[in-house]
């Protein structure tokens, strides 16, 4: 039986964050202004025109299942790689510090700008209603930050976790991790994240704050021709 989290993006386009949602009942996308996930129902022929019929040419698509990603032939993979997707073995208790804040609108741009530096996967400037981010800063200015991404039912994606890399050492993306996944718990839901499995340090770091591999992941950045 298929987990929730093998489809992580289909499953949100169908449940919690379906009001966000292009498409139909065979393939779905987030509005590309958001982030550039799509996903199929299946692997089966009619599934796979579906999603074909969402890009326009020239445009580009994010995969991420457990599956073995196969494409239409209006379809090609422009990069790929594997993820390891993992979740909180138990409930993280809530952590507090008064340098945390949270992340509105106002604050999207050096948001951008941060995530564009330290490239924790894709992000844009409407990244803040997939869910709450918070922040950190140092001397004014945004030293680091972590939110939350897709949203399953009982489950919600830790996210966008990332340092500038003048103030990595201090603890700063330990510290966010906790308190996003910390809020998540809270609410009755399993946190989870993805990330890439040659990303040693951050899936140390994961480790060590409670979280353990459920599956990994294939990923790929999908173009129609033009």
């Amino acid at each position: 039986m298929r987990h929730v989290l093998d489809r992580p993006v289909w499953s949100a386009l169908t449940t919690r964050h379906q009001a966000l949602a292009e498409g139909g009942d065979l393939a779905r996308r987030y509005r590309p202004s958001i982030v550039p996930f799509a996903a199929t129902a299946g692997d089966d022929a009619d599934s796979l025109r579906a999603l074909a019929g969402l890009l326009p040419p020239g445009e580009t698509a994010v995969l991420v299942q457990a599956d073995v990603i196969v494409l239409p032939p209006e379809l090609s993979a422009i990069s790929t790689a594997t993820l390891v997707q993992m979740v909180a073995e138990m409930p993280i208790p809530a952590a507090s510090d008064e340098r945390v804040r949270q992340l509105t609108k106002d604050n999207a741009e050096e948001m951008l700008a941060l995530a564009s530096l330290t490239k924790p996967g894709p992000f844009t400037l409407e990244a803040l209603c997939l869910g709450d981010f918070w922040g950190i800063r140092v001397d004014g200015r945004l030293a680091a930050m972590a939110g939350e991404r897709m949203k399953q039912p009982g489950y919600s994606e830790l996210s966008g976790v990332c340092t500038h890399p003048d103030f990595r050492g201090a603890g700063l993306a330990r510290l966010l991790s906790l308190f996003v996944a910390g809020r998540i718990a809270a609410r009755g839901e399993v946190p989870y994240l993805h990330a890439y499995d040659s990303n040693v340090a951050a899936i140390r770091l994961y480790e060590a704050i409670g979280f353990r591999l459920r599956s990994v992941m294939n990923m790929a950045m999908v173009q129609r021709a033009e």
